[in-house]
């Protein structure tokens, strides 16, 4: 039986450096990425109703996007600020999963 070679990492706790080896638990894990602002994914996963925007539609703040239903509730989707509708990623009636890309926002220049 092969054995791997397993290597120490450094990291620091209040100034203090240790050494450690990483679990596979931790190593398998699925990396943090600093969501984008322009990026609106499902926390849940659900099923679309509604779609209430268009692309390249400029929509202002606080206007509904779209509604999820997820466990028999409806969830509604609304616009976190002023930007136009880049890309629509879902359709009505498409179940998506969660943390699933549904609509793509680009800046808009305000007037």
């Amino acid at each position: 039986m092969e054995t791997e070679k397993q290597e120490f990492v450094d990291f620091a706790v209040t100034a203090r450096k240790y050494k450690t080896l990483l679990t596979k638990k931790y190593q398998n894990r699925k990396v943090w990425v600093n969501p984008s602002a322009f990026e609106i994914q499902s926390i849940i996963p659900g099923t679309i109703l509604e779609v209430f925007v268009n692309e390249g539609e400029v929509v202002k703040e606080g206007a509904p996007l779209l509604i999820l239903e997820a466990m028999k509730m409806q969830n509604r989707i609304e616009m976190p600020f002023t930007a136009r509708i880049k890309s629509i990623n879902v359709e009505v009636g498409s179940r998506i999963p969660k943390d699933s890309l549904m609509i793509e926002l680009e800046a808009v220049e305000e007037e």
